[in-house]
């Protein structure tokens, strides 16, 4: 059972953990050089639990505790009880959810290792806004995906912010880095996928001639909001694929972009 500890100095090297958390450039270089993220919100702490996370700490204000007492029974780590006044001045801001926790992130996977067992997979190409990170993740999970390939510039999926739009779902679905871009996406074609270059482009194919959900193995790139792909990517990919657009409207948000092809990409798959 974990320590149940009542902290009411927000200068508590305790809660170093949780310090700062607005402040994207230090989060972003410190959580994984300490090896760390920051899960926020009940049904996330508990989904990353599910998924095998260690957890180091919670911070919950006073009335989570009842609610998190079936994890606070079930872990070692320290859960700090603070005042929702000292929460939001460790963090930096009103912690609506009331409920924090540190967790111990996993080794990586490399590439090769992710693509062994997968047929459909997204590729993210610079991809650093962490809000669509955690969309494009979310519809990974909810339409079938099997895996997620990161250029080396794209946002890390387990900052906070883009766990909690998320919900959870970047522990569900395999994730691995690129270490060289493009010349990374040999790996993948070289494991049998054919790779699908999403651009609104109106050379490229309309994502439904191209009938993604027919080849044995895909790999659907996609680009950053607002400059989408970059030439390099274009040219490595296998072929370039289109969402149709009416009324004039010439692309879509990149989150929502992504469900639309994803569904094409897996329709027709067992249990979809």
């Amino acid at each position: 059972m974990a320590d149940l500890i009542t902290v009411d100095d927000p200068d508590d090297p305790r809660l170093s953990d949780y310090t700062g958390l607005t402040d994207v450039e230090l989060r972003r270089k410190r959580e994984p050089a300490e090896g760390l993220f920051i899960a926020e919100g009940e049904k996330v702490i508990r989904r990353a639990r599910v998924a095998g996370y260690e957890m180091r700490s919670m911070l919950l204000s006073s009335k989570w505790v009842d609610v998190m007492r079936d994890v606070i029974e079930d872990v070692p780590a320290p859960v700090y009880a603070v005042s929702p006044e000292l929460a939001e001045r460790v963090t930096g801001y009103h912690v609506h959810r009331g409920a924090l926790a540190s967790m111990q992130r996993k080794p990586l996977p490399d590439a090769g290792t992710i693509l062994a067992g997968a047929r459909r997979v997204a590729i993210m190409e610079s991809v650093n806004d962490h809000t669509n990170t955690g969309a494009i993740f979310r519809s990974a999970a909810a339409l079938g995906m099997d895996a997620v390939l990161l250029s080396p510039d794209c946002a890390d999926p387990l900052y906070r912010r883009s766990v909690k739009v998320s919900m959870g779902a970047v522990f569900s679905v395999p994730y691995a880095r690129l270490e060289s871009w493009p010349r990374g996406l040999e790996t993948v074609r070289e494991a049998g996928f054919k790779i699908l270059a999403l651009t609104p482009d109106e050379k490229a194919t309309t994502i439904d001639e191209a009938a993604p959900h027919r080849l044995e193995r895909v790999a659907l790139m996609l680009g950053a909001e607002g400059d989408g792909l970059s030439t390099q990517a274009l040219m490595a990919a296998d072929e370039w694929v289109r969402i149709p657009m009416a009324h004039g409207v010439d692309s879509l948000n990149v989150g929502a972009a992504a469900a639309v092809a994803f569904y094409a990409v897996t329709s027709g798959r067992p249990g979809l």
